[in-house]
């Protein structure tokens, strides 16, 4: 067969399959007829009788991107103008001006995907305390030596 991971059968062979199950043929001997699992079939059994359809499921897939690509362009300006913004700050920007609520992976997702970063800059760097620039002759014989 043509069939691989990830892609639906065809109806042709749901029905087939359904079918030979339906005229007595045993579930084992029709999976190998037909190089399709035991597991399937029992799977569109199991479908068939509580739905009614043993076709293939339209709700299949990753769900469709809530913001528009103009709205992706929007939120990318928005973030390059305010360097220090947060996703909590982008989600509440995005909510007031463009009407459309994302979760914060949703959003991170989105952001990722624009190429964007939280990562601070060597300039951003806060000011440490004078121990964490300590040069490295602290350390004598191997052990650390505590000055007071």
């Amino acid at each position: 067969m043509g069939w691989r991971s990830g892609q639906s059968y065809s109806q042709d062979l749901r029905d087939r399959v359904l079918g030979a199950v339906d005229g007595g043929t045993a579930v084992r001997q029709v999976a190998a007829t037909f190089g399709v699992s035991i597991a399937y079939i029992y799977k569109a059994l199991i479908r068939r009788r509580l739905t009614g359809d043993a076709g293939i499921n339209p709700n299949r897939g990753h769900n469709p991107r809530k913001l528009s690509p103009e709205q992706e362009l929007a939120l990318a300006a928005y973030m390059r103008s305010r360097p220090g913004v947060t996703l909590a700050q982008a989600q509440a920007w995005l909510s007031v001006e463009q009407g459309v609520v994302l979760s914060t992976g949703a959003t991170w997702n989105t952001v990722r995907r624009l190429g964007l970063s939280f990562k601070k800059s060597p300039a951003r760097s806060r000011a440490g305390s004078p121990r964490c620039h300590r040069a490295a002759d602290d350390v004598e014989g191997g052990t650390a030596v505590h000055r007071p």
